[in-house]
């Protein structure tokens, strides 16, 4: 028996080693061809953001490969990709957005096929790719509240605290009518506990504000004792401030943002080493250590200690692109 189970693993490595050496030789193709293709456009959503650029910084410094990056709202860069493509011009080769956009975007055909891209083993779950899509980094959804205002024993612990009548009229929150984080707020809520928690929390009367960075200070100036829904990637900020962050024991809803090539892109090789690039660990480090959400492994313990733990939770839930329009129109006429 002893015989047989190493006969069968010492086939079992045999096979394996080529199978290795001949994946390292395809994507070696890979790098020496992006080399040649020495540029890489990408269009993302991401306006402004020094993490982004010091992950693309790393891939010039990596590569040699020079990086054009359009940063524009997400619907601009749907729009112009679109005009793009319509006029014949293909002019991007990665597209990076969130899913809800990107899912609107693949159902007009705008991307492409990535290929094999040998980072995607590291993904974790919930997150995964498709032979389009592959996962970014999340946004991450808490809920924030002004530690001399809330005594450690009436800390919310789930969700549906909220409901209790001590914290009526006390609720600042971003508009759940309007696309943003309430939105994304409201779908995950409306899914992990129907419609009955929505009408409760309605009858709290939450004062709803699109201004998210003065709510947030609203909150740790004692305005308000609670503010929903956090983005925890504010966290870095506001930390020195009276507030405290809590993720709810049902977890955090989250917005992910995905990389995508881009139809007829003009440098397929590079933008697949990008997009591995993007799901190294150190990449990955970057975003985590700025309050983002991971996609891969191996990072969330690397974290300072004040953060690690609401990385570390549970993901809850995250926007359908199908539904969007109805969930918007359903939280106008709860929340009037």
């Amino acid at each position: 028996m002893l015989r047989r189970k190493f006969v069968a693993l010492s086939t079992l490595l045999a096979v394996a080693g080529p199978a290795a050496a001949q994946t390292d030789a395809d994507w070696q193709k890979v790098i020496e061809a992006g080399k040649k293709e020495g540029k890489l456009v990408i269009y993302t959503a991401t306006l402004g953001s020094p993490f982004h650029k010091a992950v693309v910084q790393a891939f010039e410094k990596k590569y040699g490969i020079r990086v054009e990056m359009l940063e524009a709202r997400a619907s601009e860069v749907r729009e112009r990709i679109r005009i793009e493509q319509a006029a014949g011009r293909f002019v991007g080769d990665i597209h990076h957005n969130g899913s809800t956009t990107t899912g609107l975007m693949l159902k007009d055909g705008n991307f492409q096929p990535h290929g094999d891209i040998p980072n995607l083993k590291s993904l974790m779950p919930p997150y995964a790719a498709d032979d389009v899509r592959v996962p970014a980094e999340v946004i991450s959804y808490t809920l924030l509240i002004n530690r001399n205002l809330v005594k450690p024993a009436d800390e919310p612990k789930s969700w549906k605290d909220l409901l209790e009548p001590k914290w009526s009229g006390k609720i600042l929150s971003d508009d759940m009518r309007a696309l943003g984080g309430g939105a994304v707020f409201f779908m995950v809520m409306y899914d992990t506990f129907g419609k009955s928690f929505h009408e409760g929390l309605a009858a709290q009367k939450p004062v709803f504000s699109r201004d998210i960075a003065n709510s947030e200070r609203r909150v740790a100036r004692g305005e308000f004792p609670l503010y929903i829904p956090f983005s925890l990637q504010d966290f870095n900020q506001i930390k020195s401030l009276p507030i405290k962050v809590i993720v709810p024991k049902e977890g955090r809803p989250y917005i992910l943002f995905q990389l995508s090539m881009l139809k007829n892109a003009p440098h397929p090789n590079a933008a697949r080493l990008f997009i591995n690039h993007y799901l190294e660990v150190d990449s990955q480090l970057v975003f985590a250590n700025a309050g983002y959400n991971p996609v891969v492994r191996d990072v969330i313990e690397r974290v300072p200690e004040d953060i690690r733990p609401l990385l570390a939770t549970k993901a809850l839930g995250t926007t359908d692109p199908a539904r969007q329009d109805a969930m918007l129109e359903l939280a106008r006429q709860i929340y009037k």
